[in-house]
């Protein structure tokens, strides 16, 4: 670091085209961490500790104070993390990706703070390079593109400025005109160079279909592995999953232009421990699949009369594999060999796999599907079986029911009286209560769905009516840009089904409204066109295979024999939804972004002030100590002649500073003027140092000279007016 120093007081341009170089730097390792941490799989402690030193790093940077740092420190902080790393591998981590990441963040973090050398630098954009391949296994959303593109633009940026910072460390001279403008020409530069790479990828994405993913993807982990969702369910889980707002599901409805209030089942739990719902047998039926459709309607239920619903889905895969499905499935379409259908009627994959799952069911819609057969005398067992409960909740549910009729009635009693007496909140209990079921019920009378779900479920079985509970979501929000459901997770239910003679399992649901739902304000509208351009990501982009290939360019000869481009109708369409969301968008907030641009412009033309004013005082500072450069002689120079030029005294091209200083009109302007352009002469041809006190001097002379004269000019030729 020491001799960086050195190397930059005896070459100005090595020392400006070293910190455009860590800049350069900076930028590389903190676009490729920036798509890491947009893959949502990055924890506190790696987060945190990463972009700590990426901040510390650019303050420093700004401030122009270099961190000195022994290496054997270095050194030996990394060799304690590598004793570390097995241990977080074996105990903390769980899995050998996450771990490797994490070695990974520690490592750049003690390089960025400490990089000083050529190795150092080599390392860091090693570990960039790294991260942004870590990212494209990890993230499949939009935001990937935006930050690979800006790591191509700092990649581009650092190998220009490396070469560039080779041959000024050399010492070889750079033109003043050149050194003036290198940030700008290199920034530039890099954005040309990375704007046309990706353009040229765009094209040849079109031409070759993607492969690599597919193969990388039994290296990442699955991400999403929510219990409620994988054959149990914990009281008060459900609370936490809806604490988030990250989309799980999106559904696609032909013809539909609002919302769609379903609710789209998930699992089925049908035993009950107290405290959780589960089911303890896997066992199930094995469907296959055919031609990637499953027929599963018999004639009976084909007849029955009711509404139905034709839907696609792309779910984000649990680790149980669970498809979510709307009413009763009479027909899936599918790319999967199998199914498995549980006892519950719930469906999962046989073999769950990582990404996107894509399925379209037809549904019917009607209460129950045709006319069930009855349940076994063990079906019937194991949904009235309870565990030891409090005594109070069976003389609840018979006060209630007290004066029904059937089992229908006593259920909707029941429905009615939970939603109607108790409140809805997500705030957890503040202790853990022996009888959770029994708190909600007796102490606490609010809590959310699967609170109220198993409230009801265990009371049906006190009154000899089979119940469970299910797991699943409800409703979404409609994105009118893409034409999309949109299912979070904090859209996770939980309701009851109750077996009704005659009618078979009749969904139930006694959780009240939350009487505090999320405003859709500015935020929420974002978050859909976030979400439409999303979708429109994974539809034209991670699912683009050969199939798809070969199909646009089927299409693509048919609209060529048309003299058409009927070959972009499929995609057009799906662009013109995102198109005209964004001009709905665009319009509705375009005053705001325009405030914030105006406001931003502010902030840069302040801020561009202050480094100008900073570095002409620094300047200064070593004209006045005898320490000046021949870039601060000129600096200095072209600020006389601009401010000559504000008052009139214009400079031809063809005249030195010598000439021109003549050609002025006699009087203290063209004194002071005359001393200057002598003094410049000297330090920056002369390299004489000591003429910078001189040259500071003639030109405070000439500012106070310039204060008190009139406007004057200089004809072409050196002629004065």
């Amino acid at each position: 670091m020491v001799a960086g120093v050195q190397q930059r007081e005896s070459n100005p341009a090595a020392g400006r085209v070293g910190r455009l170089f860590e800049i350069a730097v900076l930028g590389l390792v903190t676009s490729g961490f920036l798509a890491l941490l947009g893959s949502g799989y990055l924890d506190l402690p790696s987060t945190a500790g990463t972009t700590a030193a990426i901040l510390v790093r650019a303050v420093l940077l700004v401030s122009g104070r270099p961190l000195r740092i022994p290496g054997k420190w270095m050194t030996a902080l990394a060799l304690l993390y590598m004793g570390f790393y097995p241990l977080d591998y074996l105990f903390l981590s769980g899995d050998f990706l996450t771990a490797t990441v994490h070695l990974v963040l520690f490592l750049a973090a003690v390089r960025i703070l400490s990089a000083a050398t050529d190795r150092d630098y080599a390392f860091l954009i090693l570990v960039a390079f790294l991260e942004i391949v870590a990212a494209s296994l990890l993230s499949a959303s939009l935001n990937y593109f935006a930050f690979l593109a800006l790591f191509l633009v700092f990649g581009v940026a650092t190998l220009a400025v490396w070469e560039i910072r080779r041959a000024a460390a050399s010492g070889r001279t750079v033109t003043e005109g050149a050194r003036d403008r290198l940030a700008t020409r290199l920034t530039g530069l890099a954005l040309v160079v990375s704007t046309g790479i990706l353009l040229i990828a765009a094209g040849l994405f079109f031409i070759l279909p993607r492969t690599a993913r597919a193969a990388f993807e039994h290296l990442v982990p699955e991400r999403f592995h929510l219990t409620a969702f994988s054959g149990e369910v914990t009281l008060g889980e459900i609370g936490e999953i809806k604490r988030q707002t990250t989309p799980l599901m999106h559904v696609r409805i032909p013809g539909a232009r609002g919302p769609v209030h379903l609710k789209w089942r998930g699992m089925a739990l049908g035993e009950f421990d107290g405290r959780r719902w589960y089911n303890s047998s896997a066992e199930g039926e094995t469907l296959r699949v055919r031609s990637g459709l499953l027929r599963l309607a018999d004639d009976d239920q084909r007849r029955l009369q009711g509404p139905r619903l034709n839907y696609e889905v792309r779910l984000k895969s649990f680790a149980s594999g669970t498809l979510f499905i709307a009413g009763h499935a009479e027909f899936i379409r599918i790319d999967a060999p199998t199914l498995i259908r549980t006892p519950e009627g719930s469906f999962r994959l046989q073999y769950p796999r990582s990404g996107v799952i894509r399925y379209g069911v037809y549904s019917y819609l009607g209460d129950s599907a045709s006319p069930p057969a009855g349940l076994s005398a063990r079906e019937r067992e194991r949904y009235l079986s309870l565990p030891p409960l409090d005594p109070r909740i069976p003389r609840l549910a018979r006060r209630v029911t007290a004066g029904a009729g059937d089992d229908l009635d006593r259920a909707q009693a029941l429905e009615r009286y939970l939603r109607a007496e108790f409140g809805y909140t997500l705030e957890a209990p503040e202790t853990a209560a022996p009888d959770p079921l029994a708190d909600f019920l007796f102490r606490r009378r609010e809590g959310h769905c699967e609170y109220f779900a198993s409230a009801m479920a265990v009371m049906l079985r006190g009154l000899g009516i089979p119940a469970r509970v299910v797991t699943g979501f409800q409703s979404g929000a409609y994105n009118p840009i893409s034409g999309w459901q949109v299912i979070r997770a904090s859209d996770a239910h939980s309701w009851v089904e109750a077996w009704l003679p005659d009618r078979g399992w009749v969904p139930f649901d006694p959780t009240p409204p939350d009487p505090n739902p999320p405003a859709a304000g500015f935020l929420s509208r974002l978050a859909l066109l976030i979400d439409a351009a999303d979708t429109f990501w994974q539809g034209w982009v991670l699912d683009y295979d050969l199939n798809r290939q070969l199909f646009l360019a089927s299409r693509l000869q048919h609209s060529t024999r048309r003299f058409s481009f009927a070959w972009l109708e499929e995609a057009g369409s799906a662009g013109g939804r995102l198109w005209a969301g964004v001009r709905r968008f665009a319009l509705r907030f375009g005053v705001f972004f325009v405030d914030l641009v105006l406001v931003a412009g502010v902030v840069f033309w302040l801020a561009r002030w202050w480094v100008r004013r900073r570095r002409f005082l620094s300047r200064q500072q070593r004209l006045r100590e005898g320490r000046a450069e021949a870039s601060d002689a000129t600096r200095l120079y072209l600020r006389a002649l601009d401010l000559l030029e504000r008052k009139g005294f214009h400079r031809p091209p063809w005249l030195t500073a010598s000439e021109f200083a003549r050609h002025l009109p006699p009087g203290p302007v063209a004194e002071s003027f005359q001393t200057l352009a002598a003094e410049y002469e000297r330090l920056r041809f002369g390299r004489r140092s000591e003429a910078g006190r001189r040259l500071m001097a003639s030109f405070l002379a000439l500012e106070r000279a310039l204060a008190g004269a009139g406007p004057a000019r200089l004809l072409p030729g050196g002629r004065r007016a």
